[in-house]
């Protein structure tokens, strides 16, 4: 795909899409056919540009689209959420009726609040007291973006729904579906590992074979509002990265102080509570050891976090429960499996051997040692770049 001038986004620019060997053209026409059997889908829209051009190209596609927009925890007089929107905020719902307005399709903003607060919300401060540090956009993804969304849609009379992640919707020859990984740095399958068959057979996801940058070049070619808009970074519902005050705010509960202690368990000094921790981390620790010094460990049970050095963070594998599978319909007890392993979202996926032991937990052991493996944070697993399955990392393996 080549754009004018030399493929840079300018404001303000009318991109000139022109294609080698005509790609886009026969992508808009291979989808249109495979949607002609198809009607009604409800897109969720962020007021971002990824999900207005998800919903842009299912219209050229064929497909009778709505548009919808979450509202899950905000609070609309709340400054800071007009000016910095994130995926739910005001500003998404004034973008996003905007590009519905401009794509000609109805719009509806829809109240998921309650199912957030349990699904998501109250995981999220339940993790950082259990000693975890969870991914509440997982949770999201799971309960809230598909299976409220879907629930609504299919009482719509929809057909499926849709949204802008960066994946592929795959259906296996035995009729199972997996999702297999966008083909560059945007790929955002490690979220959605947790979708269920049901889920992943009533969703469409348009993005999956392009690049951000031709996401937006297709945006400002058709004059949508938000083409430049910049991506949501942060978890939506806490302001500032400041953890620990929403937790303390949301659960009314202050954090307890406890000890900071070495690897073998001699105390170093005084923390301010476990919630203002978690695996790895050197930053804000409050204490001076004349050398950098990390989270290894946090006990919650003994309110205790153990510090250590770097070499101290690796691990050789983990624990994983609540496993979702895709690729694989299951892992048999005793069942070895090659794969590729991913403990994080900005995590370069490492080889592994995963096997279901006999207690239903799966361990997963890499051929290296990988660094801060985190409780409460996501093992997501990959063949050739289809997920195999995934689960929620109990804790580390020492050895």
């Amino acid at each position: 795909m080549i754009l004018c001038k030399e493929g840079k986004i300018q404001a303000g620019f009318l991109f000139c899409i022109r294609l080698q060997t005509n790609a886009f053209c026969s992508i808009i026409k291979e989808d249109k056919e495979a949607a002609m059997t198809k009607k009604k889908v409800v897109v969720g829209m962020s007021g971002g540009v990824d999900s207005s051009v998800a919903a842009y190209l299912l219209k050229e596609q064929g497909y009778d689209v709505i548009g919808v927009t979450m509202q899950i925890w905000q609070d609309e007089d709340r400054c800071h959420v007009e000016e910095n929107g994130g995926c739910c905020g005001v500003s998404a719902v004034r973008d996003a009726s905007a590009v519905a307005q401009t794509l000609g399709i109805p719009y509806y903003v829809l109240n998921f609040k309650d199912v957030f607060r349990s699904k998501v919300m109250d995981y999220f401060a339940l993790s950082y007291y259990q000693g975890r540090t969870p991914n509440p956009c997982i949770a999201c993804n799971r309960y809230v973006k598909w299976q409220s969304m879907l629930q609504k849609a299919l009482s719509l009379g929809a057909d499926f729904i849709a949204t802008g992640h960066y994946a592929q919707v795959v259906q296996l020859p035995d009729g199972r579906y997996t999702l297999r990984k966008a083909d560059h740095g945007k790929d955002q399958t490690y979220a959605l590992y947790n979708l269920t068959q049901e889920q992943l057979a009533r969703t469409l996801m348009p993005l999956g074979k392009y690049t951000k940058v031709q996401v937006r070049a297709i945006a400002e070619s058709i004059g949508l509002p938000v083409a430049n808009k910049p991506d949501s970074q942060e978890i939506c519902f806490v302001e500032d990265r400041d953890y620990a005050g929403f937790l303390t705010k949301y659960t009314g509960r202050e954090a307890e102080p406890g000890h900071f202690v070495d690897t073998k368990g001699h105390v170093l000094g005084n923390h301010r509570g476990i919630i203002h921790y978690t695996i790895g981390q050197r930053k804000g620790l409050g204490i001076a050891m004349g050398r950098p010094m990390f989270v290894v460990e946090i006990r919650p049970e003994t309110r205790e976090v153990v510090l250590g050095e770097d070499q101290d963070c690796f691990s050789p594998g983990l624990l994983a429960d609540d496993c979702n599978w895709m690729l694989l319909s299951d892992l048999a007890v005793g069942q070895t499996v090659k794969a590729m392993g991913k403990i994080r979202y900005s995590h370069e996926a490492a080889p592994c051997t995963i096997v279901r032991r006999g207690d239903g937990l799966v361990e997963c052991r890499f051929e290296e040692k990988q660094r801060a493996i985190t409780p409460g944070q996501a093992a997501v697993w990959y063949r050739d770049g289809y997920i195999l399955g995934g689960g929620c990392v109990l804790q580390r393996i020492h050895a």
